[in-house]
């Protein structure tokens, strides 16, 4: 009779792998040592960076091990438990823009699990010179199963870090180059250099403490209140940083003694700041205040700090506020100028003057001026820029003009050196999100990949989507659904968001009284508007007039005399001219025609017996 032999808790023999090159790829670092700690072994670690992730991807075996020895090979790896650029965070960022909470989860019980197998079984120390020990090293000395160390050792040595990555886990594991030192001979002799490290107190220090402490902090419930400010200074920490600088540089500009600065309200310098902040990270800034919360002195107070760095400044502005705007300027020399002390240099051009290749424009002689020559455009009522208009070509396909908005974008901010823009407007969205976008694209000289820092894509697509998203959430409370704007920033996206508060600041009389509580005590409260009272006398008194029938008679009358082209034989030009332009002169008769209909209604703003005499 044949007994089958007992049961043995002894390990197979395990095969050599046929290479000694541990790199991550074949074989891990997380293999070698789960293959050869086995319980009650002694590891002697020597590594830059311990993380807990580390320690949770070979937790089954790194608990069952007699003693850990680990040796930090840079002190600021301590208390760093998990090092930049080095291990996933525990909120971390995905490529794909999502938030994953997968380490998150995990972390606290993870750290708590993780201390309390330090107290039980591992010394740290770290050396005491930053950049000085760069070697990584794990040695393992086995132990049978009975717990009795053996003389059996295993060592691997090269470049991998006890971290995720480094041990050869996660998503995207590092390539490393490790060497499995397979001879006693040569294991013994690393042993030993360890053990010399690890005993001289003037190059190492014990940093047991200071690890135990750090997943204390890492193990620790926070309360909500907490994690909420630690989110916003995470999430504002670089743009309060980047305010700061430019804090920092308006004042080494003198701009903080300028007359300007000091006639400014404390919401318009902080829109001075923020404004200044968005031109030098992003080359532009649009001040979308609403009327009447001083965006020209606020624009002056950013011209003050450029044109005090020696830039030269440009405002264009519609034809009848450049009398406003000259008023500043130094060169004209008003009396009425309260800022003559600061000696404003910018020149002044209307949007119109775009259109003009010659001629003058004050004193400025536009067929011999350089457009490119400016580092800050100032536009004031820039939703005047909100279409790129057309080019218009002859019939070899030469250029002949180009709209206002394709020149400011090719000659002016295009050309010469990199142009930063400034745009000033109360309403910058008119119609669609589109108007937006394009007045965008004049800063970013209408480059799709401008704002990659931001982590978002391209500006068309980004714009599109918004539209798509506010033309849905319109048509909802169109029929009869609630007007929800918290639905509509939802619905708008994260990077339709980031974009538009990388570039923007927007306040309103509401901002103001809510985050500047002591401005209208300090200064009067903003006057209020009084309701519009229509007053007309009567038009009709014997009841006999009809709007509708008037309109109804008007609109059948043919006016032939100024619709020419209907009486023309062959069509064949006028074709021609529409396959051109999109337009032809049959247009422009129908539009010259509603404008007689109007102006003929228009004449009842006089009165009955006006209109009955034309």
């Amino acid at each position: 009779m044949t007994r089958n032999p007992a049961p043995s808790n002894r390990r197979p023999p395990r095969a050599t792998p046929s290479t000694a090159i541990v790199d991550n790829r074949s074989r891990t670092v997380g293999d070698f040592l789960s293959g050869h700690a086995v319980p009650g072994s002694l590891l002697s670690v020597v590594s830059a960076y311990f993380t807990i992730y580390g320690y949770g991807d070979i937790r089954h075996r790194l608990d069952e091990i007699g003693h850990l020895r680990f040796l930090y090979g840079d002190p600021r790896g301590v208390g760093a438990l998990d090092p930049e650029e080095a291990e996933d965070k525990a909120f971390r960022l995905t490529a794909e823009g999502g938030l994953e909470l997968a380490q998150a989860l995990r972390q606290k019980p993870l750290a708590r699990a993780c201390a309390r197998w330090i107290r039980q079984k591992a010394d740290i120390r770290t050396v005491r010179r930053s950049n000085f020990l760069h070697g990584k090293m794990y040695h393992v000395a086995k132990a049978d199963g009975e717990g009795t160390v053996s003389r059996e050792t295993a060592a691997l040595v090269g470049s991998s870090n006890f971290t995720r990555r480094g041990l050869g886990y996660g998503r995207s594991p590092n390539l490393e180059l490790n060497l499995e030192v397979r001879h006693a001979a040569d294991r013994e002799p690393l042993l030993r250099w360890f053990n010399d490290l690890w005993r001289d107190r003037e190059l190492t220090r014990d940093a047991k403490q200071d690890v135990l402490d750090a997943l204390e902090r890492l193990g620790r419930d926070h309360s909500p209140e907490f994690v909420y400010y630690k989110t916003l200074y995470h999430v504002l920490g670089d743009r309060l940083a980047r305010q700061k600088e430019s804090e920092r540089l308006a004042g080494g500009v003198h701009l903080f003694d300028s007359r300007i600065w000091n006639h400014l309200y404390d919401f318009q310098q902080h829109g001075v700041i923020s404004a200044i902040n968005r031109l030098l990270v992003h080359n532009g800034c649009i001040v979308a205040d609403s009327v009447g919360l001083g965006k020209t002195f606020t624009a002056l107070g950013v011209i003050k700090y450029f044109e005090s760095r020696n830039e030269r400044v440009l405002v264009l502005c519609p034809s009848r506020l450049k009398a406003n705007w000259l008023r500043y300027a130094a060169h004209t020399g008003q009396r009425s100028n309260p800022f003559l002390r600061d000696r404003f240099g910018y020149a002044v051009l209307a949007h119109t003057d775009l259109s003009r290749t010659v001629g003058m424009a004050g004193d400025i002689d536009l067929g011999g001026f350089n457009w490119s020559a400016f580092g800050l455009i100032v536009i004031d009522e820039s939703h005047n820029f909100r279409n790129e208009g057309r080019e218009k070509r002859d019939d070899d396909g030469n250029l002949i003009s180009r709209s206002r908005y394709r020149r400011l974008l090719e000659e002016v901010l295009r050309d010469g050196a990199r142009t930063k823009v400034l745009m000033l407007s109360a309403t910058p969205v008119n119609t669609s999100l589109r108007d937006l976008r394009n007045q965008i694209y004049l800063m970013t000289e209408k480059r799709e990949n401008a704002f990659r820092e931001l982590g978002v894509g391209g500006v068309s697509s980004i714009f599109a989507r918004a539209q798509k998203e506010f033309r849905k959430w319109e048509k909802s409370f169109a029929d009869g659904g609630p007007r929800d704007k918290a639905v509509l920033l939802e619905r708008l996206g994260p990077d339709f968001l980031a974009v538009l508060d990388a570039v923007t600041i927007a306040r309103s009389r509401h901002h103001i009284r809510s985050y500047y509580p002591d401005f209208e005590k300090e200064h009067g409260a903003f006057p209020e508007r009084a309701a519009p009272q229509n007053l007309h006398p009567p038009t009709d008194t014997r009841g006999e007039l009809s709007y509708d029938q008037l309109h109804e008679v008007i609109s059948k009358f043919r006016m032939a005399v100024y619709m020419p082209s209907q009486y023309v034989t062959d069509p064949t030009d006028l074709d021609e001219e529409r396959r051109k332009l999109n337009f032809d002169q049959r247009d422009r008769e129908k539009w010259l025609i509603g404008m007689i209909r109007v102006n003929l209604l228009k004449r009842l703003e006089s009165s009955v017996d006006s209109f009955a005499l034309t």
